[in-house]
């Protein structure tokens, strides 16, 4: 008997226990959360095997049909997370500003304008509007603001 397989013999079910926490601590080195999802059912493994006798066979078996339920559980999880995230304009910088309000400092004529926000300015597109006019981002054409008065 090798040196492996009298280590598996010895340690019985928590050796379960031992390649899933492995799994999640491969998970922390590499991107993604892809084995996330075997190092958890590994340790479901590992806890049935504790509880209830079985053969490694079983263990194997359940071990591949654990993994693929927690890989689509968690994949269908992750896309939902996806589409309700905080994030959801992270690249997409004027999409986030639709619904602020900004003070012009330089009037909007013939329909064309800037304004500024933090520390860029922008292109606006609006209604005629003196400075000083509080204005409300409405929507996003390109990279041009479509703005209108606070008030109307």
């Amino acid at each position: 008997m090798t040196m492996i397989e009298r280590l598996v013999m010895e340690l019985g079910p928590w050796i379960w226990w031992i390649g899933g926490l492995l799994l999640l601590g491969l998970e922390v080195l590499a991107p993604g959360t892809f084995f996330l999802w075997f190092g958890l059912a590994a340790i479901l493994v590992g806890t049935l095997a504790i509880l209830i006798e079985m053969p490694w066979q079983l263990e194997i078996v359940l071990f591949g049909v654990f993994s693929v339920i927690a890989v689509v559980a968690g994949r269908m999880y992750m896309r939902r997370q996806g589409k309700e995230g905080d994030e959801a304009g992270l690249n997409q910088r004027g999409a986030r500003m639709v619904g602020r309000e900004f003070v012009l400092a330089a009037p909007i004529s013939g329909g064309q304008g800037s304004v500024r926000v933090d520390d860029s300015v922008w292109r606006v597109s609006g209604i005629d509007c003196p400075a000083g006019t509080r204005i409300r981002v409405a929507a996003v054409d390109g990279s041009t603001l479509v703005v209108t008065p606070v008030g109307e």
